[in-house]
């Protein structure tokens, strides 16, 4: 079983959408994988994300912003993956075996649900590319996790990790 974790500033957005897509495909995939999703801090999941991924049939009615001290045994995960550029900052050290990657994707937070769906699918093509890499037994590295995010030219971050959105 691969224990993945993605980490975001509050848990309310970004990294929710993307633990609903890594269950999907990795449940598509046949991939034995415990995913959750944590935040520095906890918030709530913003009703946006909760939209825009029902739209897809992928359910975060039920998903609540989590901190990492919340989740069951948190220093114990292969993969560590954060979406947001505060979150990789104060991302704790973890033990040697865990994998740390990180995708700096825009917050869609204060945009019309045309970027919500931008981020969606960037998050969509970029969770398909990590099951696709831990089924085959290997971890994608930053560089081909910003591609997928980025590869349909619809989602760019800038340096800041708040990307390039429509308004």
């Amino acid at each position: 079983m691969t224990r993945v974790l993605v980490l975001c500033t509050h848990n309310s957005a970004r990294s929710q959408m993307m633990e609903g897509w890594l269950r999907r495909h990795a449940r598509e995939a046949g991939l034995q994988a415990e995913v959750s999703s944590a935040g520095i801090e906890r918030t709530r999941v913003k009703p946006d994300a909760v939209t825009v991924m029902g739209e897809l049939g992928i359910d975060l009615a039920e998903h609540r912003s989590k901190a990492l001290s919340e989740l069951p045994d948190p220093w114990r995960f292969d993969v560590v993956l954060t979406v947001c550029d505060d979150a990789n900052e104060a991302c704790p050290a973890y033990p040697a075996r865990t994998v740390r990657r990180h995708a700096s994707v825009p917050d869609p937070s204060g945009h019309e649900l045309a970027a919500w769906r931008q981020v969606r699918d960037g998050l969509g093509r970029m969770s398909r590319l990590l099951v696709d890499g831990l089924a085959a037994g290997r971890v994608p590295s930053d560089d081909e996790l910003a591609a997928a995010l980025a590869s349909a030219g619809e989602v760019r971050a800038d340096e800041g990790g708040q990307g390039d959105l429509p308004s």
